[in-house]
């Protein structure tokens, strides 16, 4: 009867473990999908680089413009994180008329700024 009660401690011991590894990942996985939010946020609000206020209105910023439509509903517009860099990388693509920089295309904002402010904008 003692085989039993160490095999069910030893496997109550691992999955306790395995547990708890997978919460460390994935409360690592959170911190660093917030940083990345807030980074996109530094340099989505940062004038000489994204300059997102400058042209559309959005959650916690300041001296907005209204050229650009209101990023509300990030999620719901655009579904797939995909277009929605996309559109940032370059708008041209979409809109040949658009007055909205293409970011990436010109070298504005670096791939991994790209990145940042999609994630920020996400949480619109």
């Amino acid at each position: 009867m003692r085989k039993p009660a160490r095999l069910v401690m030893s496997t109550s011991v691992a999955m306790a473990l395995v547990v708890g590894g997978l919460t460390l990942v994935s409360g690592s996985a959170i911190a660093d999908e917030a940083k990345l939010i807030e980074e996109g946020k530094k340099v989505a609000f940062n004038r000489k680089k994204g300059n997102c206020l400058a042209c559309h209105k959005m959650k916690g910023g300041s001296l907005e413009g209204n050229i650009g439509p209101e990023l509300v509903n990030m999620k719901a517009r655009y579904p797939e994180k995909a277009k929605l860099r996309a559109q940032i990388w370059d708008a041209t693509v979409n809109n040949p008329n658009t007055i909205m920089p293409p970011f990436g295309k010109h070298q504005i904002c670096s791939e991994k700024e790209i990145d940042a402010i999609v994630e920020f904008v996400y949480t619109l």
